[in-house]
């Protein structure tokens, strides 16, 4: 299947659901040098980087140095903080800034309009603004910069 350049997240969502509807339980896509992994009832995983052609190593090619940790359970999260919780639509990386010279988007105790720029993800090198989907006080920032984060992993709790 070729995605036609960077993936579309709506592509993505697509074989997520496809996935999540099949029995299916596991599905692996490798396009050039993009490769994901859809696990049923797991984890998305989005690998750019160099395709490794030799069959041998072909297992490893998936993995980064600096794997991300297991997130915590959102049910565990919203039991010890009440509020709203701002989750990651996609896969990628989190940035709390525009570049590493620029002031973070948010900081605890800051006040966001629904619709206000509250951090960056990087996706297949596109980087992506994350709005609030609330207004509110933020609360607790539940992921350091630079951290890679699975799609629905809590990121900001609202107050």
């Amino acid at each position: 299947m070729p995605w036609g350049g960077p993936m579309d997240l709506r592509k993505l969502k697509k074989l997520i659901d496809l996935v999540q509807e099949s029995g299916i339980a596991e599905l692996e896509i490798t396009e050039g040098e993009e490769k994901v992994k859809i696990v049923k009832g797991g984890a998305v995983s989005v690998s750019p980087g160099p395709a490794v052609p030799s069959a041998a190593s072909a297992p490893t090619a998936g993995t980064r140095p600096g794997a991300p940790a297991a997130p915590v359970p959102a049910a565990e999260l919203e039991a010890g903080q009440e509020g709203r919780v701002i989750k990651a639509p996609m896969v990628g990386t989190f940035y709390r800034s525009a570049s590493p010279d620029s002031k973070p988007f948010v900081e605890v105790g800051q006040t966001v309009k629904e619709g206000d720029t509250v951090c960056i993800i990087e996706a297949m090198k596109l980087m992506n603004e994350i709005e609030s989907d609330a207004a509110g006080a933020i609360k607790a920032i539940l992921v350091e910069n630079g951290q890679p984060v699975e799609y629905g992993q809590p990121l900001f709790i609202l107050g």
